[in-house]
C-alpha cells in the first residue's frame, strides 16, 4: 500500500470521526487508532466522549494513546498500517504551554512525520475559526495554531475532506489551494 495522507476537518458533531473511521476501514490495511486525548476520569463528560469513540471502533483495531509524542509515533509506524489520528486539536491543546519557538518545532516535527511516514495517515482536525474571535488569549492561541496546522497538513495531504452537517466534501477535488503568506 502506498503512503497516503488524508485530512478530515469540520465543526463539532459534524461527523468527522465517523467519516475518518469509514476511510480507515476502506483502506483495507490494519488500523491503529491514535488517540491524542489525555484521559481524566474526574471529567465525566470527557470520559463519555472517549467512550463513544471507543465503543464505535472495531475490536480488530489497535489503540495507541499518544497525547504528546505524536510526531514520533507517526514516524515509527510500519508501512502496512493505516493510522487514524483523532484529533489534532486535542493534541495541540496538550501543547498550549509551549512558547512560540518550541511550538514551531513541534509543528514542523508533525508535518515532517506526516510527510515521511511509511504508513497511511488519516488526521481528524476541528474547525474552530468560523465563529467569533475568542475573548481570551489562550482561546486565540489555540484557534490560530490549529488553523495554521490544519492548513499546512491540508496542503500536503492527498485528500482533504470537509465534513459539514453530516456531509463530506473533498476539498482537493472541489477547491483551489491558497499559498500561505509568510
Amino acid at each position: 500500500m502506498a503512503q497516503r495522507l488524508i485530512l478530515v476537518t469540520g465543526p463539532a458533531r459534524s461527523g468527522k470521526s465517523e467519516w475518518a473511521e469509514s476511510l480507515a476501514t476502506a483502506s483495507g490495511a490494519p488500523v491503529t487508532y491514535v488517540a491524542t486525548a489525555l484521559v481524566d476520569p474526574s471529567d465525566r463528560d470527557w470520559q463519555r466522549r472517549i467512550d463513544q469513540h471507543r465503543d464505535r471502533r472495531p475490536a480488530t483495531w489497535d489503540l495507541l494513546e499518544v497525547p504528546h509524542d505524536l510526531p514520533e509515533a507517526l514516524a515509527a509506524a510500519p508501512g502496512d498500517r493505516c493510522l487514524l489520528v483523532d484529533s489534532l486539536g486535542t493534541w495541540l491543546a496538550n501543547h498550549l504551554d509551549l512558547d512560540d519557538g518550541a511550538w514551531c518545532d513541534r509543528h514542523q516535527a508533525l508535518l515532517d512525520a506526516c510527510t515521511h511516514s511509511a504508513a497511511t495517515i488519516i488526521c481528524v482536525a476541528e474547525e474552530t475559526g468560523w465563529g467569533v474571535v475568542p475573548a481570551y488569549p489562550i482561546g486565540r492561541l489555540f484557534r490560530d495554531r490549529l488553523g495554521h496546522l490544519t492548513r499546512a497538513i491540508a496542503l500536503r495531504a492527498d485528500d482533504a475532506h470537509l465534513i459539514c452537517a453530516g456531509y463530506a466534501l473533498n476539498l482537493k477535488h472541489l477547491g483551489h489551494p491558497i499559498t500561505p503568506t509568510p
